[in-house]
């Protein structure tokens, strides 16, 4: 068999195929010959040539899909041109704004039926997203008095895990209006901790992803 010139174009169109169908079916229902039919062409053998098992291309898709989300909370929470607060606002607004974003509400996802998916997720902000870079950004606004809070730790989990997965429809799936009336209460929540982060814009933002996914969802059922 010719060698393969191109082997990391080959890694991200199985990672690509892998993802999709374990957000369609889940990572228990998918199997190696799944991932293969999605190939156009490529072999098992050309796919164990780059992976182990199923479970290798799984830790792969996981780790390419945090990797663009820590290069971006790392450059801005490297920013020193910004304040503390200003670094929460602008996270939130990259995030939302982020065009993998449409993708995730167009492919309807039930994470709670990817429970390999959600772990991950919430490992992500507990071991690696709340240590590395919220909690020292809320710190850092500790100190220039853009943020008022003596819980640095408990207020950058409660940040991340309410955005993350409180306000995921992917997680917890409810109506657009459900799910706005969810981020209103989140924005007086902050207010309350005197955190004024989100504004009109991220307010469309956020109807905009829970429309699109509803949308997308109903044609599902």
């Amino acid at each position: 068999m010719a060698r393969n010139k191109y082997p990391e174009e080959t890694i991200n169109q199985i990672l690509t195929v892998a993802l999709n169908l374990f957000m369609q079916k889940g990572y228990e229902q998918t199997s190696i010959q799944d991932i293969i039919n999605e190939l156009g062409g490529l072999t098992k053998g050309a796919i164990y040539h780059h992976f182990k098992s199923k479970e290798e291309i799984m830790q792969a898709v996981i780790d390419h899909l945090f990797k663009d989300v820590d290069e971006m909370l790392s450059g801005v929470r490297d920013d020193k041109e910004l304040n503390g607060l200003e670094k929460l606002r602008k996270i939130s607004r990259v995030s939302l704004d982020n065009p993998a974003q449409n993708e995730m509400a167009t492919a309807a996802p039930n994470l709670l039926r990817n429970p390999k998916l959600l772990a991950a997720q919430i490992e992500h902000i507990i071991e690696k997203a709340v240590p590395v870079y919220i909690q020292p950004i809320i710190e850092q606004g500790m100190r220039d008095g853009s943020i008022r809070t003596d819980y640095p730790r408990e207020l950058s989990e409660a940040l991340m895990i309410l955005t993350n997965l409180w306000l995921n429809p992917a997680v917890i799936q409810a109506t657009p209006e459900m799910m706005l009336r969810k981020v209103k209460l989140f924005d007086e929540m902050l207010k309350g901790l005197g955190l004024d982060l989100f504004d009109e814009q991220m307010f469309q933002r956020y109807e905009e992803l829970f429309r699109l996914s509803a949308r997308e969802a109903s044609k599902d059922r």
